[in-house]
């Protein structure tokens, strides 16, 4: 519990309460701490921080006021955990936003440690879209603008450039994210969580989620614009393929979710997906963002021509004699059905039956072929990807 309030509360990374004398760092997390009055008061608590329809939204996933006393309600002041019964813990409730939190997988992790399997995590947010709505509904389009890019640049660009993030985190303390909705679900399911429900109220993102598992264990994912993703190489063995980023932090915790939203769009990448950024779609649409794999191919786990290295997800929606067959050769940076103009998803799978089987035939020359076919579409069939 102890470490959930010094998490909410931005204790843990403030130098000054790290030198405290451990009786004083107790009285300090107890000034932090409240109680309920009665029955009722965790639902007027509710209302008071938010509004009616918050409340509404909410006791469709828990029941607010039988289980009052099993759960945990944290505003930006208090944390109304003394009358709570941590036996049978139900749900969290944290209305202190996740822009505020220096160290948001810090909290997300703490939570996971009080909450029993199945227990309920509700938290807000303000993305750096509705920032920008707010900012330009206050100061108008001109002031509005020029305030936005401002805080854009600063909040949003500069935390993600080497070498100027652990300055800016020690001016700022990090409690002025710009933060995605995609980087925040993507936190939760990263630190054990699975998402529920998500809605916009009132301008904030209110969460749902439930905890599903322990949170990973492995480095948490960086935020430069150089990224390695985990795909199956040959013989099945997992390789790290570099790309630009196009999606947002931790996206990648976020594909089984996105998937079971929207399904697949026509050529076989996950439709509606918000977790790519506009700069992103516009690298992905001129192919640009796997210019990187070719360190892959200097390292010898990709060529130049060859199957799509697949997520581990992905790979399993093929078809098993397919799944057998591709992990027999290298991936390649570029797909046969770049070649063979072949986009859609059922199509693509099509085009690597054809490339397997011509490569059989004829092993010498077909991913000599191939390339030219796919560099002919590029530059003269204007063919682009999703």
């Amino acid at each position: 519990m102890e470490a959930y309030l010094k998490q909410v509360h931005n204790l843990t990374r403030n130098s000054r309460f790290s030198k405290l004398a451990p009786g004083t760092k107790s009285a300090i997390v107890s000034y932090f701490t409240d109680w309920f009055d009665g029955l009722n008061s965790l639902q007027d608590a509710i209302v008071k921080e938010s509004s009616q329809e918050v409340l509404q939204y909410l006791e469709q996933h828990l029941d607010i006021k039988k289980d009052s006393q099993n759960i945990i309600f944290t505003t930006d002041l208090k944390s109304y955990v003394e009358d709570v019964n941590f036996d049978n813990l139900h749900a969290i409730i944290d209305f202190k936003k996740v822009n505020n939190i220096q160290h948001v997988n810090g909290l997300f992790r703490a939570v996971n440690t009080l909450l029993p399997e199945g227990g309920i995590y509700v938290g807000r947010l303000e993305t750096y879209w509705e920032r920008k709505v707010r900012i330009y509904n206050r100061f108008g389009q001109r002031i509005g603008r020029l305030l936005w890019m401002g805080d854009f640049i600063l909040n949003r660009i500069i935390p993600r450039i080497p070498l100027f993030d652990s300055l800016y985190y020690r001016i700022t303390n990090g409690e002025f994210h710009s933060i995605s909705k995609a980087e925040v679900l993507g936190r939760l399911a990263y630190c054990g969580f699975e998402i529920n429900d998500l809605i916009v109220i009132h301008g904030l993102s209110y969460f749902v989620a439930k905890k599903s598992r322990e949170p990973y264990n492995f480095q948490n994912p960086s935020y430069y614009p150089l990224i390695k993703l985990q795909r199956i190489g040959q013989h099945g063995k997992m390789i790290g393929v570099y790309k630009f980023r196009t999606m947002h932090p931790y996206s990648e915790y976020l594909q089984d979710y996105v998937i079971q939203l929207y399904g697949y769009n026509d050529k076989g990448k996950p439709a509606g997906d918000f977790r790519v950024t506009r700069w992103g779609r516009w690298l992905r649409m001129y192919g640009l963002d796997e210019l990187p794999q070719l360190i892959n191919v200097v390292k010898g786990e990709m060529k130049m021509v060859g199957l799509r290295p697949l997520s581990l997800v992905r790979y399993h929606e093929f078809p098993e004699d397919l799944q057998t067959e591709r992990i027999k050769y290298k991936p390649g940076c570029f797909p046969p059905y770049v070649a063979l103009n072949m986009p859609s998803d059922k199509m693509n799978i099509e085009a690597e039956r054809i490339y397997i089987k011509d490569l059989k035939r004829d092993p010498r020359f077909t991913d000599w072929r191939y390339f030219l076919k796919s560099v002919c579409n590029i530059l003269f069939s204007r063919f682009r990807s999703s």
